[in-house]
């Protein structure tokens, strides 16, 4: 963990603002394209850009940091972020392959993502029914980080979903900060560029070259597509908004004394909005690993919740107020 809010929670924000890039618009708040065109362009403009630049993620006294540069020649994608504090650690993609590094240790987890949701970004779904849970509203503009920014507002049509506020760099659509926002709209976490650089000149060999794993132990996740339905669960209810995108079966372990281990599986649910994503995992209950119940916070927007289901245990997270993760925990339901 690089602070309480966590390497995963820090790249979650910051690939909040990578989608974004190339997008160009006018005054703010002449806006007449739908959310759902709105998103669908900020997202396929990050594969337009090149670009530097140092983030930070805070959520109320903690902070966390890291530097990315991020190269596209129209056919091919390079990215790679390193933490700036806590444990050292980077993430290399090239396309949908993705290598986290791990230098003290030295490994490196080989991983394949698909490429919309490559990481968790402000479109995480192309489905149509965005618009039927959030509102888009222009908000004029501002200057960030150096940059003039129109600035705009996400605003959730219930209390399953947090709102966002978007400042994007007016030339080029970039997002250069982003706030979520509570259900009473006040700020849970932000994540700003400190320093940024447009069209950087990135030397592409070097950058490539970081993502060389020799000298590293490489582990490949042991990790398959199912669907819920064959592993034997559904949901009693369906959650407002939130639609089923992909499910998969994973094998872990739990260490043991002495270099033996003892193997378990787990089934990964995922659910967005379009915006937002929820996953559900469950695992045979196991005493000496789930002990403890209830709801707790990653920090900032991400919570989690966990609680036993008879033979099973079940663990809902998600960038979604707790009154959502209770709702996905009860509409579960045991098939077979």
């Amino acid at each position: 963990m690089t602070t309480p809010l966590g390497w995963c929670r820090l790249l979650l924000v910051a690939c909040l603002m990578w989608v974004s890039q190339g997008l160009v618009w006018g005054q703010a708040t002449s806006v007449d394209l739908s959310l759902n065109a709105w998103l669908l362009r900020v997202h396929e403009a990050s594969r337009q850009s090149v670009y530097t630049g140092t983030f930070v993620v805070s959520a109320g006294s903690n902070m966390a940091s890291a530097r990315i540069w991020h190269f596209c020649d129209g056919a091919q994608q390079l990215e790679r972020v390193e933490s700036l504090s806590g444990t050292p650690r980077s993430i290399f993609r090239r396309n949908d392959q993705v290598v986290t590094f791990f230098p003290q240790s030295k490994i490196a987890v080989a991983e394949v993502r698909e490429s919309l949701g490559l990481f968790p970004s402000l479109l995480k779904t192309n489905a149509s029914s965005i618009g039927d849970f959030y509102r888009l509203r222009g908000m004029g503009t501002e200057r960030i980080a150096g940059f003039e920014s129109d600035v705009f507002q996400l605003l959730p049509v219930d209390r399953l979903r947090y709102g966002y506020r978007v400042w994007s760099e007016r030339k080029s659509g970039l997002i250069v900060q982003l706030q979520t926002l509570d259900l009473d709209g006040k700020v849970l976490e932000q994540a700003a560029f400190s320093e940024l650089q447009l069209d950087a000149n990135i030397n592409v060999g070097k950058l490539s070259k970081l993502g060389d794993t020799e000298g590293y132990q490489v582990v490949r996740p042991d990790l398959q597509k199912t669907t819920a339905h064959d592993q034997g669960w559904a949901l009693q209810k369906d959650v407002d908004g939130f639609k089923p995108m992909v499910c998969f079966q994973r094998r872990g372990t739990a260490g043991v004394k002495g270099g033996d281990a003892k193997g378990y599986e787990t089934m990964q649910w995922m659910f967005s909005d379009g915006v937002a994503t929820v996953s559900l995992f469950v695992e045979a209950y196991d005493r000496q690993r789930h002990v403890r119940e209830g709801f707790a916070s990653m920090g900032g927007a991400t919570h989690t919740l966990t609680r036993r289901a008879n033979d099973w245990w079940v663990t809902v997270v998600g960038e979604v107020p707790p009154v959502t993760l209770n709702a996905f925990a009860q509409a579960l339901e045991r098939k077979k």
